[in-house]
Parts: C-alpha cells; structure tokens; sequence
C-alpha cells in the first residue's frame, strides 16, 4: 500500500468493520507507525490524538480488535480495517461507537453456516456428522437432500408451521453441504436467482 499520510497532516482515517456482521464498529487515525504496528501485531493499533501516542484498542479493556484485513480506498488515503473484535468496542460499553447492537442479521447466518461447512470439508474433523457426509460421497448427499425434501413437504401439507420451519431448515443445511462438495456455495444460487430476477423485472415491468 502507498498511503497519503502527508495530505491530512500525517494522520488518515481508519473505518473499523466487523469482518462477519459487517457493521461499522468505529473510526479511528492513524499514522505510519501505528499501521505498521497494527499489520505487526494483528491487532488495531492507533495514534490517539489525545494521548499523542500509539495506542492499541483494548490495552486496557481487554477488547481487542483482531484484524482480518486492511485495505486502502481509491485515494489512497482512507483504511478500511476488517476485524473480529473481542468484546464490546466503545468506552460506553456499546458494542459500537454509534450505539449500535453488532449482530449478525439472520440472513446473514446463512453465509456462516457455509463458511463453517467449508471448514469442514477443509479439515474433515472425526466425530462430525458433516465429514459423515462428504465421506458418503455424492449419492448420499444428494439422497439426503430429496429425503428432507419430502419430509418438508409432508409438513408444509399436513403439518404444523413449527415442523415445517424445521424441516425446511434440514433440507437447506443438506444442500449446503451437497453443494460445498462440488465445489458451490449457497452465493451461487443467490447470484443465479439475482440474474433470474433481473431479467424478469426487465421484460415484465410491470408484473413483479
């Protein structure tokens, strides 16, 4: 990265993300020192304005902000900081500097649960009914999945809202892991019916 320190005095911005929710954490500065004790160190380094010092998140508190990645924008003088924090961010005790609660939109569960499943298939850990899975190989995956499918239906027609949740819930979890072991995410459906949608919406305007 070759950042634009001189054109703020020294100083640039840094936005602090949370690298799963995906909520904006907090802003802090930082000068050259701190960045490079930040990559040094794996944990938000900044240089407290009024403190002058280096000062790392959470050296008191215990919170720290664990990066993931830095990136630059395209002016090379903003940092977008990518973390896992440890606790709650601001000195209010808010889980954000903006008050905000940080947590995980529901929706968003589902992109956890795929990077987990790839986890698994990654390191295939004994005792775990997701590497029974894959060790079944692709017929197997694939019979799970038309079993849960039936059994969602059974519940979406004769049965309860509550067992059907339920179900419904198997039979995605199943096809996540079906398609994980051909090399697919659950993104790829999502980008599929984007592109679906999409095309509708332009030759049917006023249907959807």
């Amino acid at each position: 990265m070759k950042l634009d320190f001189a054109k703020q005095g020294g100083l640039i911005p840094a936005i602090i993300q949370d690298n799963v929710t995906n909520k904006v954490l907090m802003l802090g500065y930082m000068n050259e020192e701190s960045l490079a004790k930040t990559e040094e160190i794996g944990k938000v380094t900044f240089f407290s304005r009024s403190k002058q010092r280096l000062w790392t998140k959470g050296e008191q508190s215990g919170n720290f902000l664990n990066v993931v990645s830095i990136k630059e924008d395209c002016d090379s003088d903003t940092l977008l900081i990518k973390v896992n924090p440890k606790g709650p961010v601001c000195h209010t005790g808010s889980d954000t500097c903006f008050d905000e609660v940080n947590g995980m939109e529901d929706l968003m569960f589902l992109k956890h649960l795929q990077d987990y499943i790839d986890k698994r298939y990654k390191e295939m850990p004994e005792g775990s009914y997701t590497t029974s899975l894959f060790k079944d190989g692709v017929n197997r995956m694939a019979q799970k999945v038309g079993e849960e499918a039936i059994e969602t239906v059974i519940e979406a027609t004769n049965g309860n809202n509550s067992r059907l949740i339920y179900e419904a819930s198997d039979l995605i979890y199943h096809l996540i892991v079906l398609l994980t072991s051909k090399g697919l995410r659950i993104e790829d459906l999502a980008i599929d019916l984007k592109k679906r949608h999409k095309k509708t919406s332009n030759e049917y305007p006023h249907q959807v």
